[in-house]
């Protein structure tokens, strides 16, 4: 490695995009554009970056199989920051085990982490918390602190997803302590976001025509009590370690929804009728429909609570001690949508679909509708098209992200 290729690599350890590239910006040999790349990405010329980082990985011969493993994993982490989420990881963690059969420990770690957090933004929080726990077998001391930083705010992000306040403090606290001793303004900016999170209102708990403002500490708490939980953020009903998810059930989610809000009372029929299938001209068809789902929503809750029948409607009665209803911090249709997007990110339709779990269709409708009401806008066009959505100030869309919550 020539002094120039090995000052680049020092600035861009510290932050110094700028500085690396006075070093290399006029070389085309496979290392200066792998640096060149490096640079690029972190001053947010994505496209670029990736350009240069294929054409770094061409250049470099058959005999240097550990440089275009580096290449690789470096052209996954701006495919992460680009939102590029579809393909396969095993190029990424074929790239890995390379480098960890060359003793290449940090690069490693660093492929590792990359899957993980992409895991994570996918809202598959059990693979990520396997890939998590694989690598937390692995040696960390004597790596990079930047790295340590990355590999601890992964962690409480993962803790934060999964309502884990706790591991989470602790995991921002040690990724402190790294971002500190690596001095990168921006780490240390992304630590500080995500101690905020935990002291922004995150749900709302309706209770008795009440509504107050919670933090994550405070969900964690309510869900642990052994409450009769209707969790609007996540769709589903829970009681202590019951968890009973209604996402794929949306009538009869509105329906013990309507119930829940209205214990310890009654709701009339015409009102249910009116939430549950969107008519306010009720007949006959729909009394005797709304009978049918109330017997399926009876059924299906046993284990929860009770459903009685008044001389209005029905009333709910928990097993539990009480019913609360847990409202996510914005209401819509487009709530996690909106959560994915307010990230600062520009994602593209087929990332947002993957992370929804929707069709790109359904996903380019509500994208439409919102950005009617001006709420999203788009860059690009055609297949180069992203899209963004100014942060959400005020309090934390944690529980609106996919698979925010693990209750199986």
């Amino acid at each position: 490695m020539d002094s120039l290729i090995a000052a680049a690599a020092r600035a861009l350890s510290t932050g110094d995009a700028l500085g690396a590239l006075k070093l290399v910006a006029l070389r085309d040999d496979p290392p200066a554009l792998a640096l060149r790349g490096i640079a690029m990405a972190q001053l947010g010329e994505h496209p670029r970056a990736r350009d240069l980082l294929r054409r770094a990985a061409r250049g470099f011969g058959a005999h240097e199989e550990l440089a275009r493993a580096r290449c690789v994993v470096a052209e996954a982490e701006v495919a992460l920051a680009m939102r590029d989420l579809g393909g396969s990881l095993r190029p990424l963690l074929a790239a890995a085990a390379t480098l960890e059969s060359r003793a290449d420990r940090a690069n490693a770690l660093q492929a590792r982490l990359i899957a993980a957090r992409r895991l994570l933004l996918l809202g598959r929080l059990d693979k990520a918390s396997a890939a998590l726990a694989s690598l937390a077998a692995l040696e960390m001391r004597g790596l990079p602190p930047s790295l340590a930083a990355m590999a601890e705010l992964t962690a409480a992000e993962l803790a934060l997803r999964s309502l884990h306040t706790d591991a989470a403090q602790a995991a921002l606290t040690r990724a402190q302590q790294a971002a500190g001793q690596a001095r990168v303004p921006a780490l240390l900016a992304e630590v500080a976001e995500a101690r905020a999170a935990l002291d922004r209102p995150a749900a709302r708990r309706l209770r008795a025509g009440t509504e107050e403002a919670l933090r994550l500490a405070d969900v964690a708490a309510l869900l642990g009590s052994g409450a009769l939980v209707l969790d609007a953020c996540r769709r589903g009903l829970r009681a202590g370690e019951t968890w009973l998810p209604l996402a794929s059930r949306p009538v009869l989610f509105s329906l013990a929804r309507a119930l829940a809000e209205a214990w310890p009372g009654d709701v009339d029929r015409e009102a249910l009728i009116a939430m549950a299938f969107n008519t306010r001209r009720p007949d006959e068809t729909h009394r005797a429909r709304l009978r049918v789902e109330i017997g399926r929503l009876r059924a299906l809750a046993a284990a929860l609570l009770r459903i009685v029948a008044t001389p209005r409607g029905f009333q709910l009665r928990p097993l539990a001690h009480e019913v609360v209803v847990l409202a996510p911090p914005i209401d819509g249709e487009q709530a996690s949508l909106v959560a994915l997007l307010s990230d600062g990110a520009a994602w593209s339709t087929s990332a947002l679909a993957l992370a929804l779990g929707a069709s790109q269709r359904t996903v380019q409708r509500a994208l439409a509708e919102l950005e009617g009401e001006g709420r999203v806008r788009a860059i690009g066009r055609a297949r180069a098209r992203r899209w963004l959505s100014p942060p959400l100030a005020g309090f934390t869309t944690i529980l609106l992200l996919p698979a925010a919550l693990s209750l199986e």
